[in-house]
């Protein structure tokens, strides 16, 4: 099987995030497609970061209960923890006290960052984390059966 790998059909590795999803854009959640999830996989979880935020590392988007069946997930996914459809999954808060994804702000003050999406295979469904948890939490309950890690930078 090949090696887990995250793309998007939006925009490549390394460049521009295009302004639909961005927060002083559209807002809407980015399209994502991945393959070569390892065999024993029970559960893929999603997760965008900003490690160049002043504030330290700011979540943007925390996904779980990713079916291993699954490859991809749409554009504009609704706010909700938990979505049955297109693809079924849940949805934790991000750092702005919100569930679902929040593109980034322009700010003149900045310069641009990156933004990490990150997907993880995990060897077993993590039950216990229940619809809007957190990064910190989804972290400390995954960390430990990870199978597989792949991911896509983007600047924002």
């Amino acid at each position: 099987m090949a090696e887990l790998r995250l793309t998007s059909p939006a925009f490549a590795p390394d460049e521009e995030m295009p302004s639909r999803y961005r927060g002083d854009g559209e807002n809407l959640s980015p399209p994502l497609a991945w393959e070569g999830v390892p065999e024993g996989t029970e559960e893929l979880v999603l997760v965008c970061e900003d490690p160049d935020a002043d504030e330290g590392v700011l979540t943007h988007w925390v996904v779980y209960g990713l079916p291993p069946t699954t490859d991809r997930l749409p554009e504009g996914l609704p706010h909700d923890a938990v979505i049955d459809g297109p693809v079924e999954l849940l949805q934790g808060l991000n750092e702005f006290g919100e569930v679902g994804y929040v593109g980034p702000q322009a700010r003149e003050e900045r310069g641009p960052h990156r933004f990490f999406f990150r997907i993880s295979a995990i060897g077993r469904e993590l039950l216990e984390v229940p619809p809007g948890a957190t990064r910190e939490e989804l972290r400390e309950a995954a960390t430990p059966h990870v199978l597989a890690r792949a991911e896509l930078v983007v600047i924002g």
